[in-house]
């Protein structure tokens, strides 16, 4: 079983699927966003949503004023928006990271059970023993983590700026101790050839793409370009045209000369890239499966537990809010603001 499949339980599985075979897809969609547009206004909230989730979220998120865009775009909008009342489309950790740079500002989520291969793949007890094995190291952790994780690290990364942090670390002749994604970590350390030694995590969708697979999609798409998110296996970057995070890809998606990508990470950010180059043709990049076979079948299923209808209720209610002890908000904000604050 590959390390991020065994978070992936059979009812969750099944949901995911339900939900890719759009099963679960009949919604009043008009309907619901008049009532979201009606709640946003009463309650004074805004939405920020991630490139991964459902596109019908992605479009009501932008049409009421609130932001679409990666994990590291996202909690600066949600730290500089004037609103009292915050609604983060996309998994547990980005509403905490949310929480933390806006202590003051009420978060929610649509859905508490939306949390992330990589955040259950690293417990915080147990990076601690880790680190205390390596005191002379210095801790990076990727934002794909718990507040707790991140109140223990040196400095916190998204994918958009983690090249540029560990070239800078390697310069100053710092050892590293990474966690929690092993794939984005060798491939910083192939980048950038620090000292990094690697924690044993990866994420559920990108673990799954596979390299033989893309090749034979390629012989299909001779004239496409390849984009591959560095979450994915060394195997499957060698084979890119662009790497990159979901910013740096949908920036590539525009600016390179291909009419036709295949590309290498959650199939929702489609969305953005069609809507950027209506005119270009996208694909998923294979994964370990097909069908019944797959596990993510190239889209987070934590991602799609977030839907209008929970959206709605999340809004209506002002249900599911995120709490953290202001202590363990203190100590998280340190590393976080320290990225936010790189080279500004």
């Amino acid at each position: 079983m590959e390390a991020a499949s065994r978070f992936l339980n059979i009812d969750l599985i099944n949901r995911h699927k339900n939900s890719l075979n759009g099963i679960d897809k009949k919604i009043d969609k008009e309907s619901l966003f008049a009532n979201i547009r009606a709640d946003l206004k009463k309650n004074n909230a805004t939405i920020v949503s991630h490139y991964y989730v459902d596109p019908f979220i992605q479009e009501i998120t932008e049409s009421t004023g609130g932001f679409v865009g990666d994990s590291l775009e996202m909690a600066k909008f949600g730290r500089d928006c004037k609103t009292d009342h915050l609604i983060v489309a996309g998994v547990k950790f980005m509403a905490e990271t949310a929480k933390i740079l806006s202590p003051e500002k009420h978060i929610y989520v649509p859905t508490l059970e939306s949390t992330c291969s990589l955040d259950l793949g690293c417990p915080a007890s147990e990076l601690k023993v880790m680190k205390d094995k390596h005191p002379a190291r210095v801790l990076v952790v990727y934002a794909n983590t718990s507040a707790e994780v991140k109140s223990m690290a040196d400095w916190v990364v998204t994918s958009s700026i983690a090249k540029e942090i560990i070239e800078d670390l390697h310069l100053q002749g710092k050892k590293i101790l990474w966690a929690p994604d092993k794939y984005l970590g060798s491939y910083l350390q192939k980048e950038t050839d620090a000292d990094m030694l690697l924690w044993d995590s990866a994420c559920v969708v990108h673990e799954e793409f596979k390299a033989s697979g893309l090749r034979d999609l390629k012989k299909l798409h001779p004239d496409a370009g390849v984009l591959v998110h560095p979450e994915s296996p060394s195997e499957v970057i060698s084979l890119a045209d662009a790497v990159g995070s979901t910013s740096h890809l949908i920036k590539a998606s525009q600016e390179l000369s291909f009419n036709k990508f295949i590309v290498a990470t959650d199939r929702s950010i489609f969305y953005k890239m069609s809507q950027l180059s209506p005119h270009k043709e996208f694909f998923e990049a294979p994964t370990g499966g097909t069908g019944s076979s797959c596990k993510s079948c190239a889209h987070c299923p934590w991602m799609g537990l977030n839907s209008l209808d929970n959206l709605s209720q999340c809004l209506s209610q002002l249900s599911n809010e995120i709490h953290l002890e202001d202590d363990l908000i203190k100590q998280a904000k340190i590393p976080l603001d320290k990225m936010i604050n790189f080279n500004v």
